[in-house]
């Protein structure tokens, strides 16, 4: 068997497309709160289209025909989405979706194996370059089984597989994407409170843990944050909690009122940021992001008062990022932020009190697929 080396690219490299899945479960969002979610799909529409093409999933025909009824209303570019018919129990296809590998096979040139000698000869073994993308289907039990059913979520990866002609791959563990941030140069940011979780893998060990992120998603390091944010359902994804925006770079979410309850959580993660290190032993530049008003007037279908609302659910993009917005005390400042750290990108803000209430938000509904870029 061939031993194939993988890695994960960063969010900012090029992509193919964005995977998006179109909302229609009514127990996410009941009543008017789903056609509200509907208009904020169709506000990451308009500004994703410009610059990529998006994969639309529709669950029935009833989401189909109420995806396409919007879409037509809007300034959408309709040849840049493909809308696919394919059952889904919900639209968090960051955490059930495929995980977008670059795989260099023996004989590339970049494969640590490819400089040993050959038996005939004592000549480095140079063969014909060949990497490719693949699809990795680590398996997706809704946050520790917290919503049945899933079992449609959780075929996405295969359909998709087959549907866009990808070789797949399944680690054999669970894992959502939205807890885990890779920067592109062998470094993985996680969480104890959910990788940990003994309602993912139970019968692994951190060591064991460990052992496959470094194997299938090709990092050298792993920095372990403590805890998620209050009223996160997911048990603490990364996503909510500290973002990659460079190998070197980082934003991590703080809060300033000692009385709100993510005070002490993100206080701890940022000392833990503080003191990390990169894989060439220097330390990162972290750049705090205000913490948005996290307690909603109501409670969410779970029960909980809280919303996991954060700035650092963003999501990179061909040529923009879209940045989630809830908060007027903030919401300008935070801009004026990504404007000054990506000039040469779009930022688009997208409201998301009604998105955020079903307990995630951009980065969490979108997946890329990255573009294979072969050196010449």
């Amino acid at each position: 068997m061939p031993s194939y080396r993988y890695r994960m690219p960063p969010e900012w490299a090029p992509h193919e497309m964005t995977l998006l899945t179109w909302p229609d479960n009514r127990e996410t969002w009941p009543g008017s709160r789903l056609n509200r979610v509907e208009h904020v799909y169709a506000d990451i529409l308009e500004a994703l289209t410009p610059h990529e093409n998006v994969l639309l999933l529709v669950a029935n025909e009833d989401a189909q025909q109420a995806a396409a009824t919007m879409i037509q209303k809007r300034n959408i570019d309709w040849d840049r989405v493909r809308m696919v018919r394919m059952p889904t129990n919900d639209v968090w296809i960051r955490d059930y979706g495929p995980i977008i590998l670059l795989r260099d096979h023996p004989d590339h040139p970049d494969h640590p194996d490819t400089n040993r000698m050959s038996v005939e000869s004592d000549v480095p073994v140079r063969k014909q370059k060949k990497r490719d993308l693949v699809m990795c289907d680590w398996g997706y039990n809704a946050w520790g089984g917290k919503y049945p059913p899933y079992d449609d979520d959780n075929a996405v990866p295969v359909k998709l597989s087959e549907l866009l002609d990808f070789p797949l791959v399944s680690p054999g563990m669970i894992l959502e994407g939205g807890s885990i941030e890779v920067n592109g140069a062998g470094y993985l940011m996680t969480t104890e409170s959910v990788l940990l979780n003994p309602n993912r893998n139970p019968e692994m060990s951190r060591f064991q843990i460990e052992k496959n992120l470094r194997q299938y998603l090709g990092v050298d390091k792993i920095l372990w944050l403590r805890r998620g944010l209050r009223g996160d359902d997911t048990d603490g994804h990364i996503d909510d909690l500290a973002r990659f925006v460079s190998s070197r770079t980082i934003l991590a979410a703080v809060s300033d009122d000692p009385t709100d309850p993510n005070y002490e959580i993100l206080r701890e993660n940022r000392d833990i940021l503080a003191n990390a290190t990169d894989c060439k032993g220097a330390p990162f530049e972290v750049i705090e992001l205000p913490l948005p008003a996290t307690r909603i007037n109501d409670a969410t279908v779970d029960g909980s008062e809280y919303v996991p609302a954060s700035y650092a659910n963003f999501y990179f993009a061909n040529g923009c990022v879209l940045v989630p917005l809830y908060d007027k005390r903030y919401d300008d400042q935070v801009l004026k932020l990504f404007r000054r750290l990506f000039p040469d990108r779009s930022i688009k803000g997208i409201p998301c009190n009604d998105l955020v209430w079903g307990q995630g938000s951009i980065h969490c509904i979108t997946q890329q697929v990255a573009k294979l870029r072969v050196p010449g």
